[in-house]
């Protein structure tokens, strides 16, 4: 009896990773990004009341999370979908095409902004890339040399600033809104300062290249900079309990916490749907979805749900994520994102 149960278990497995006609599973995992989260959950519960099938179990991991678990196999042991808030990486292609996880449909869903957010209790405040790296940068530029951050106020940063001491809530390394933010505030505030601009007129390409990545991408951990995990709502109540501190996470949450928080200016610019979708807001990011082809046909609504995901009463100009804070794609964008998704288009490898 034991050899004929694990041959039938091999067999229903063998079946979902070849496509086959076994029902492995009647509802729908989906994990990664804690802000495509509330989007894929807005979606989830729109496909459930549509249908009358079992909404799917959407889980915020982060994209860093989200990646590994989803890159883990095929089978009704993992996730059929991923969100991110940045596009897949070549090592977490890799590691997907390693485990067997060879034909993924990648899905451009809209765009986000990076918010750095306070209590409406607050001083309103206006913040440059340099001033921003230079108050959450690990080392930051003395002269010539680099030294452990000594600013423990915003005024130590610029004396235009606020004389209150650096308090900033963000999240963990796993998640792509940090990855984001990494990339577009914290590494062209650096390359912004003159010590990175001597450094780069003596550097080869590499060379500079490896410095930046080094030397600007970690945060500080000494106090002013806490780390306050995957829950962006956590931070959300955090910033609205004290007027003096700031937040880091994703437009929607801004844009649904409107009546409590204001957005930081960063150079000048508020954050908003046009400032996001026109570019003129400086930490801006696009939103994806990852969908594992073969789970389509054996997981019970998948392809509807797909459908409804892609759908103009969801990602359209009045579709119901744009209630929610998604900034849309144009019209062209989004057709083509519905064509690949109805076609399940095999992404390429990324080339970084």
């Amino acid at each position: 009896m034991n050899r004929i149960a694990i041959a039938a278990s091999t067999l229903a497995v063998a079946a979902l990773c070849t496509g086959g006609p076994a029902l492995a599973r009647d509802q729908i995992k989906i994990v990664g990004s804690s802000t495509v989260f509330p989007y894929t959950q807005a979606v989830a519960e729109e496909f459930g009341k549509k249908t009358g099938k079992k909404a799917p179990v959407v889980e915020s991991t982060g994209t860093g999370g989200g990646m590994k678990i989803f890159c883990q196999g095929v089978g009704e042991d993992n996730p059929d979908i991923t969100g991110a808030s940045r596009a897949m990486k070549k090592s977490e292609f890799e590691l997907c095409t390693k485990n067997g996880v060879t034909d993924v449909t990648e899905l451009l869903i809209g765009y986000d902004g990076l918010s750095i957010a306070q209590s409406k209790q607050g001083k309103p405040m206006d913040l440059s890339k340099e001033q921003i790296f230079l108050a959450l940068g690990s080392e930051i530029p003395d002269g010539d040399k680099l030294v452990p951050n000594p600013n423990k106020k915003w005024s130590d940063v610029d004396k235009s600033l606020p004389d209150v001491q650096i308090t900033v809530y963000g999240p963990p390394p796993t998640s792509g809104t940090r990855d984001a933010f990494v990339e577009l505030a914290m590494h062209e505030g650096c390359e912004a300062l003159d010590y990175f601009k001597t450094q780069k007129g003596k550097l080869d390409k590499k060379a500079y290249k490896s410095l930046v990545k080094e030397k600007c991408t970690p945060m500080r951990q000494d106090g002013p900079f806490i780390e306050a995990g995957e829950n962006d709502n956590l931070i959300v109540q955090r910033i609205e309990a004290d007027p003096k501190a700031l937040g880091i996470f994703g437009y929607s949450f801004l844009y649904e916490n409107q009546d409590k928080l204001q957005g930081v200016k960063v150079g000048g610019t508020t954050p908003s749907f046009d400032t996001i979708a026109d570019g003129s807001y400086g930490l801006s990011r696009p939103l994806f979805i990852y969908i594992k082809n073969p789970h389509r046909k054996v997981i019970a609504g998948m392809d509807e749900f797909i459908t409804e995901y892609t759908s103009d009463a969801s990602m359209g100009e009045d579709g119901y994520l744009h209630e929610r804070g998604l900034v849309v794609l144009p019209a062209d964008t989004l057709k083509e994102m519905q064509d690949r998704a109805k076609g399940g288009a095999k992404m390429a490898a990324p080339t970084s």
